[in-house]
Parts: structure tokens; C-alpha cells; sequence
């Protein structure tokens, strides 16, 4: 007898080759998987999760499921996983679910944030997870742009070429920038990404500040879709997945400077 678990996990991403399970490399759902094996000594355990974040990218909220031996109380998995895990993972919580519960399929959204600073931060803990980068001149037209990105759309300029082979239509809801003193965050929620999307949306919105790519030049890109086109991809230190929406999450709302 098994009953299905939904995981909400955190990481720093820089210590990982992604979250998918590979050979010979560290990943984050390797991690959990070998931590579980070793709780319940069951090496069929399987963590689903709600998307494949690549090397580098940081979770604040991944969420994930799976089926796990009765026996096991579930309240107690986080404080008997984390005593298995490295400190760069932690598992937030853990949720008895209905068997129909699923991490990918179930979802409704995804809010991700792409933090970035114009100097390395003071507190080293900060710039694990920002990226440093010049700061735009033109920050009326870069929000004007973040403006104009949201609806559903054909994304394939901005991702990888071969993802050409499926569909790149997604539904992005907002893009929100939140300025700081000392660097930018911008946040965007959508029903779901493609890869590298939102590191090179970010990156086409950067070059709008800095003069490099117009609104116009954005939305032909979106018009006319041209897989893999020559858009900046801003690096995987600055990514972060913040949360994943399901039908008992609070509405995808705009996070307040505190995000």
C-alpha cells in the first residue's frame, strides 16, 4: 500500500545538473530519490516533478509528488528527508494528496523570478542566487515591454531550436518588474514554460533597456516565431522557481516588494 504525497521542495541550484535524474552528475530529483531509498528501502520510489528547472536554476517552492509506503507519516518526511540532504536541498513540506494528484499535470501556473544585480551584493548569501548584470538606461521602455509580453502566444524564438518539434504556444499572464535600489527583479507567472524561456524573455527585455532590441523588434519575434533566434540568455544564477499553482493555491497574484 502506497498513498500519494505532494513534496514542496527548495534549492540552490549552482550545486546541481538540473532537477531530472542523470547518470554520473548530481540532480535534484537524484537527490530525494536516494534520500527515499535509503528512509523507506524501496529503490522503485519515483519523485515527480512539476517541471525540469535546468543546471543552475534555484526553487524557492518546486512542488512534486510521490507514492509513498504507508507507514510513513507524512508530516514527519521533511524533518527525515532533510536529515538525509545535503543543505543545499530542504524539504519544505509534505502533503497527503488524492491519487489523482498529479506534480505536472495538475498544475494551473508557475511564478518564476529572475533576480539581478548591478554590483556583486554585499551579503554573499544574496548573490548565490542574482546575477550581476549592467544596469538598463531606458527603464520606462523595458516596463512599456514587460507590458506587452502577456496573453498566450507562440514562445519558440524563445527557446531552444528542437523544442520546435512540439508545441511553443504558452499563456503568460504578467511580468512584473520590481526595482530595488541596488538592481532589479522581475517577476513572471505563466500557465507554463518552455526551456530557457524566461531566462531569454528576460534577456530581450534587458536589451530594451539598454537600446539594443526595440518593443517592436520583441513582438515580430512573437509574430513570426524563428526557433533558437540570437536573444540573450541571461545566466541560470539569477532564475528562481518561487511557487507552482494548483486548485487549492491562492489565486497567481503579483508579489509585493517582500517577493
Amino acid at each position: 500500500m502506497v498513498a500519494r504525497t505532494k513534496l514542496t521542495v527548495a534549492y540552490l541550484g549552482g550545486g546541481f545538473s538540473g532537477w531530472q535524474r542523470q547518470t554520473r552528475v548530481r540532480s535534484v530529483q537524484g537527490d530525494l530519490e536516494k534520500a527515499l531509498r535509503k528512509l523507506t528501502g524501496d529503490s522503485r520510489v519515483v519523485v515527480v516533478g512539476a517541471g525540469r528547472t535546468d543546471a543552475g536554476v534555484h526553487a524557492a517552492a518546486q512542488a512534486a509528488h510521490l507514492d509513498l509506503p504507508v507507514g510513513i507519516p507524512s508530516e514527519a518526511l521533511p524533518r527525515l528527508l532533510n536529515a538525509r540532504l545535503a543543505s543545499d536541498l530542504r524539504v519544505r513540506s509534505a502533503t497527503p494528496v488524492t491519487d489523482d494528484f498529479h506534480a505536472i499535470k495538475s498544475a494551473l501556473g508557475k511564478h518564476y523570478a529572475y533576480r539581478m544585480r548591478w554590483s556583486e551584493p554585499n551579503l554573499p548569501w544574496q548573490g548565490l542566487r542574482s546575477a550581476v548584470l549592467p544596469r538598463p538606461s531606458k527603464r520606462k521602455v523595458l516596463e512599456e515591454a514587460c507590458h506587452q509580453l502577456p496573453g498566450r502566444r507562440d514562445w519558440a524564438s524563445f527557446t531552444v531550436p528542437y523544442a520546435a518539434s512540439r508545441s511553443t504556444v504558452r499563456t503568460i499572464y504578467r511580468v512584473k518588474p520590481v526595482w530595488r535600489r541596488t538592481g532589479l527583479d522581475l517577476h513572471v507567472f505563466g500557465e507554463g514554460f518552455l526551456r530557457y524561456q524566461v531566462r531569454r524573455m528576460v534577456g530581450a527585455l534587458l536589451d530594451v533597456g539598454y537600446g539594443k532590441l526595440t518593443i517592436e523588434d520583441i513582438l515580430d519575434l512573437i509574430e513570426s516565431p524563428s526557433p533558437g533566434a540570437p536573444l540573450y540568455t541571461t545566466p541560470a544564477r539569477g532564475l528562481s522557481l518561487e511557487r507552482v499553482y494548483y486548485r487549492t493555491s491562492p489565486r497567481l497574484s503579483t508579489p509585493g516588494d517582500g517577493a
